[in-house]
């Protein structure tokens, strides 16, 4: 066991991984394993569970064959950056897919059925998905067994992959999502980001911590999260202890955050606007954005709205932290860098893959420019969005009977949903796109209000109308096919990525960090809190989102 050293390790290893994939494959491709992928629900991805596993399996055989050619012969290139690698890119593999299909699904359905005992999802609170059970099982490996001798040339692949999810982020935003927003929440998250990154970088020189940790922390700290670490620690050269401890320390924080929010801002009467504008800046991770907001207000999805738009905005502004950072880092090192050394040079080439996405995304190429996300809302006036006959007959009782506790807009709703079946705008209108988009949303958003009261228990309805309005929501959001295919190959990057990142993280190279990186995300994310707190409370008013 250990790691660095890598002449011709055994075959054996390589010979094992390949034969449990092609069993796994074909496992999977017989229905033996049918039960458990529905009780975990992952049934849905059984076809990719297959292509992977026999991917997988054939290229490990493939590998195994050629090495065992070779191994009297000289080391060129191709054995050490092909034929040498892959037994560990195979190794990470079944790690990935072991997290994505099983680990994760197990968490989630433990941390479900601890909700009447505790009164929340665990799972969600501490961010227990495939990104931190995947760095999890990294630190573990290596700090008890060591990273095996066959799999160290694969694991130092993992920087590339991670950088190639960035890219793959990329397509998933658009231009759009600044113009939902007015031009002082603009600027607003602008000067949070960028006044963050500062601070940060001005605490690391006040306590003397590495450039590389302070200049990945402030990152972190600015934008938000595993992204803008990841994207940005190639620029300052950051280890990868100093990676886990900006994780560690954005995540730790935000759990705080997820907390305190919605307590401070009910105790001082925010407006659903206003409390949204400030977990979308003052909480650094998307989940926990969303928790907060619906601990806030679960009645009101505008809140939920602003914040998650707010917090979606400042990945916008990653590229220009990167370009901060090359600056500072460069500068650093003693050497005055010109424009062009730092664009041309210094900046990376996987955030221009990310900014080529963006603007490849912003120009509508992977689904309407307006998208959010890689989803949009099609309103059009069809078969595919009408709801069942059976949810046309309850709601159609429901309208009849009538529905206590609803105000003049949603009842509106739920009876053109009755009578046109599907969430639209007046038929009369739909030559006029625009009129008859508006109207729509309207409807949506107000079918959406009696769902949020309904979960908050302020109106009593059947689970059968429930479940039939939910279902003509569903039916209007749309998923454009490329960019989730491309998410889920960013998903499977950051997974594969964050567990070889994991592997390199030793307990000797937490043990040099120390818990200043905490001290510092306390002191910025507790500053960052207080000021966008005031700002909000001066500035922002009522309606952001146009």
């Amino acid at each position: 066991m250990a790691n660095g050293q890598v002449g011709r390790p055994s075959n054996g290893p390589l010979w094992i991984i390949s034969i449990i994939m092609l069993g796994y494959a074909f496992l999977v491709k017989a229905g033996v394993l049918d039960g458990i992928m529905h009780s975990l629900h992952t049934h849905k991805s059984a076809d990719l569970q297959f292509i992977l596993s026999i991917v997988g399996g054939v290229l490990g055989v493939a590998a195994a064959v050629l090495r065992q050619a070779r191994k009297d012969k000289p080391m060129t290139n191709f054995d050490t950056f092909v034929l040498e690698t892959i037994p560990g890119i195979l190794f990470i593999l079944i790690l990935a897919m072991a997290i994505r299909w099983y680990a994760e699904p197990v968490v989630k359905i433990i941390s479900n059925n601890l909700v009447p005992v505790i009164g929340f999802k665990i799972h969600k609170v501490l961010n227990l998905n495939y990104v931190v059970l995947g760095i999890l099982v990294g630190i573990i490996i290596t700090n008890t067994w060591g990273i095996p001798n066959f799999a160290a040339s694969g694991v130092k692949t993992a920087r590339f992959v991670l950088k190639m999810g960035v890219i793959l982020l990329g397509a998933r935003y658009s231009f759009a999502e600044l113009a939902k927003l007015g031009m002082v929440s603009v600027w607003m998250i602008g000067f949070f980001v960028l006044g963050t990154v500062f601070f940060v970088l001005w605490l690391g020189h006040i306590f003397r911590q590495p450039k590389s940790m302070t200049g990945v922390l402030s990152a972190g700290m600015g934008v938000c999260g595993v992204s803008a670490t990841v994207a940005c620690a190639p620029v300052v050269r950051a280890k990868c202890s100093e990676m886990a401890y900006t994780i560690g320390t954005i995540l730790g924080w935000g759990v705080l955050c997820m907390f305190a929010f919605p307590t401070i801002g009910k105790i001082v009467g925010m407006n659903p606007t206003q409390f949204g504008a400030w977990a979308g800046t003052g909480i650094l991770n998307s989940a926990q954005v969303a928790a907060a907001c619906l601990a806030f207000n679960a009645v009101d999805i505008h809140t939920l709205k602003v914040g998650e738009i707010f917090n979606i905005t400042r990945v916008l502004f990653l590229p220009i932290i990167v370009l901060v950072l090359a600056t500072w880092y460069g500068k650093s090192e003693g050497t005055k860098l010109s424009f062009k050394e730092v664009v041309i040079d210094k900046f990376p080439i996987f955030v221009l893959g990310f900014l080529l996405l963006f603007f490849l995304s912003s120009l509508g190429l992977f689904s309407p420019p307006s998208h959010y996300k890689g989803k949009y809302l099609d309103f059009s006036y069809n078969k595919r969005t009408e709801v069942t006959a059976e949810e046309l007959a309850v709601i159609g009782e429901a309208v009849k009977a009538g529905v206590p506790g609803l105000t003049a807009a949603e009842k509106e709703a739920l009876e053109d949903l009755y009578k046109q079946r599907q969430i639209a705008g007046d038929y009369k209108d739909r030559n006029n796109k625009k009129v008859f988009d508006a109207k729509a949303r309207k409807r949506m958003e107000a079918l959406q209000s009696i769902l949020a009261k309904a979960k908050a228990k302020q109106i009593s309805i059947s689970k059968e109308l429930k479940s039939a309005i939910k279902h003509a929501v569903k039916q209007v959001h749309k998923k454009s096919k490329t960019i989730v295919v491309l998410t889920d190959a960013m998903i499977w990057f950051f997974a594969y990525g964050l567990i070889g990142l994991g592997m390199q993280i030793t307990k000797k190279a937490l043990a040099q960090a120390g818990g200043w990186p905490l001290v510092m995300g306390a002191i910025s994310g507790t500053a960052k809190a207080v000021l966008s707190f005031i700002v909000v409370m001066f500035f922002v008013k009522d309606v952001v989102l146009k």
